[in-house]
């Protein structure tokens, strides 16, 4: 399955993500509770997402992976770039979609908190 595909049908299953096209079309901005957690775009011509990451998991995801970089146009010690590789492992795109939304839903206030909680539940 294509990178973008694949990323937004994980997204697009959890609670209150919205998308937005506030770079012009071509980029995808996806947000919980208007926090940004993913964008999706084209970069020389492959595609690739952004996502948000604990410092010292990315350093790790990027020392393992070929495909995992610093995070393009953001900053270096919380986001990487995930771009499509023939050898991308699609569970561990999966869970780095869902752990930066995790990430990003855990500085939400405790009430958008508990909203997305009841949420998941349904």
């Amino acid at each position: 399955m294509p990178l973008h595909q694949l990323a937004m049908q994980v997204a697009l299953k959890l609670p209150e993500v919205t998308i937005t096209q506030p770079f012009g079309e071509g980029c995808d901005v996806f947000k919980v509770m208007d926090k940004v957690f993913m964008l999706s775009f084209h970069l020389q011509g492959k595609a690739a997402i952004n996502l948000k990451v604990l410092p010292d998991n990315g350093i790790m995801l990027r020392d393992i992976y070929p495909y995992i970089q610093t995070g393009w146009h953001m900053n270096k010690r919380h986001w990487i770039s995930v771009y499509a590789h023939e050898e991308m492992d699609i569970d561990l795109v999966q869970e780095l979609v869902l752990n930066s939304y995790n990430l990003v839903v855990s500085k939400l206030r405790k009430i958008q908190q508990q909203r997305i909680e009841l949420l998941r539940q349904l």
